[in-house]
């Protein structure tokens, strides 16, 4: 199991367990992996990251191999510039949506998509044995990419109806979030002739707006907004740009799981007996949609990681995360934000509907999640305990506790974070509060006396 890699990179609190003497070793490991270059190096908006890329740089130059600098970028912008510029390898610096004091380094493969679990133990080997090479016969340099936007936002366009769209002259909000989405939805959304109306659009470290993280809770901006201005729906995007969470027409908050079901079924339209992969934590109505149109889900452990690196070798054309995170095998096999903008407005044009006409057309479906502070021992013990209790239930990720098909609750410790986060499904609203009340209690129970004993 790796010691340093979470969920999604590698992250923790800048100058205290993420420092630069890290941060140079890290990326002297990495660099030993990729073993040529060049490598392509991006950064977010945290107040951390141009520091961090310094480092990142010099230390790959110290191997001996080239890199070059695209600057503040989304992840999703970063990696597609890896794959379509001939890059090597790439490194992004971002915490995703953690808190201000957190950042991270995100290693992305020569196909644009982060390097496999089992590669990322091999950076490890690596870094804890000091393995990485020295005294090179000729240092490396460091150059600016400057093609990285301008590839990225054509690579979106290339894949919707730009000359419907233009002419449907479409209004939407974006709640930017203070992230490094400022730098290329807005260019998008001008691009494809779309009236636009900003929120947190000034790129800050600190994310003053909201926070770094869109959750339903923090986006009655973007709803007010969107109410406001009559707009067709409004998105919000996270800290490194790579997620989204949309606002429909009447204000209403989205899910993950629901935006998803609306995109899946639109592509799967075009595109039958195609193959779908999405984590265990999604709700269930996915298969339902598939199998309307011939398609197959593949199931995987929470993580970005683990659906495109499933999506890859399957050639699956959807991927997604309930939190947001919707990935488009025909552009690349990663999270990517405004590429599911992109999608939404395609879909919205075409449609002839609004997204919540759309919305109501879905199955009915109940999925939440809330999250309880735990430290990693603590979480450890949570598990142990409820896998005990729980001896017939899902242990491939955390914990899933099944009662039926359509009520079910998952428990895991967060790979980012000191916290555990617990997700629930259910047949109804009523019966979904009731099973997300009852869980929360018992895991609180478990950290602080870790004495339990009832039913599911």
């Amino acid at each position: 199991m790796a010691k340093f890699f979470g969920t999604n990179g590698i992250r923790g609190v800048f100058s205290e367990d993420f420092s630069l003497e890290f941060v140079h070793d890290m990326t002297l490991a990495i660099a030993t992996y990729f073993k040529s270059g060049p490598i392509l190096v991006g950064y977010d908006g945290r107040e951390s990251s141009q520091i961090i890329a310094k480092v990142v740089c010099s230390a790959i130059n110290y191997t001996g191999l080239d890199c070059n600098n695209a600057g503040l970028v989304p992840t999703p912008c970063l990696e597609y510039a890896v794959k379509k510029l001939g890059y090597s390898g790439g490194i992004m610096i971002t915490a995703s949506h953690n808190p201000p004091q957190y950042n991270g380094i995100k290693p992305a493969a020569k196909d644009g998509v982060e390097i496999p679990r089992e590669d990322e133990l091999v950076i490890e080997d690596i870094f804890l044995n000091k393995h990485w090479i020295k005294n090179p016969i000729k240092f490396g340099t460091t150059g600016k990419e400057n093609r990285a936007t301008d590839v990225y936002v054509n690579g979106i366009i290339s894949h919707i109806d730009l000359q419907k769209i233009k002419s449907k002259h479409l209004k939407v909000v974006l709640d930017l979030g203070n992230g490094a989405q400022a730098i290329t939805a807005p260019i998008f959304c001008k691009s494809v002739g779309c009236e636009i109306f900003l929120i947190n659009d000034k790129i800050d470290g600190q994310f003053p707006g909201r926070g770094s993280e869109p959750t339903p809770q923090n986006l009655s901006e973007l709803s007010k907004s969107v109410k406001e201005n009559n707009a067709d729906f409004g998105i919000a995007f996270d800290g490194d740009g790579d997620r989204s969470i949309f606002c429909d027409n009447n204000g209403e908050i989205l899910t993950g799981d629901k935006s998803a079901l609306v995109l899946t079924k639109f592509i799967l339209q075009k595109n039958p007996n195609s193959l779908v992969v999405t984590c265990l934590n999604s709700g269930s109505n996915i298969e339902l949609v598939a199998n309307e149109f011939n398609s197959k889900v593949i199931r995987t452990k929470v993580g970005s990681v683990e659906v495109s690196r499933k999506m890859v070798p399957t050639n699956a054309l959807i991927g997604f995360e309930e939190n947001g995170g919707f990935m488009f095998g025909k552009h690349n096999e990663v999270r990517d934000g405004c590429m599911t903008l992109a999608l939404m407005i395609d879909l919205l044009v075409k449609s002839e509907k609004t997204l919540s006409e759309l919305i109501s057309d879905l199955p009915p479906s109940f999925t939440t999640k809330d999250k309880v502070a735990c430290s990693q021992d603590d979480s450890k013990k949570l598990i142990k305990l409820l896998k005990e209790e729980f001896p017939n239930s899902d242990i491939t990720d955390g914990i899933k506790i099944t009662i039926d098909s359509k009520n079910w609750v998952m428990i895991r410790p967060s790979g980012t974070e000191p916290i555990v986060r617990i997700y629930g499904e259910s047949e109804s609203q009523q019966k979904l509060d009731t099973l997300m009340s009852k869980y929360i209690q018992k895991v609180k129970s478990v950290i602080s006396d870790n004495t339990f004993k009832t039913n599911p």
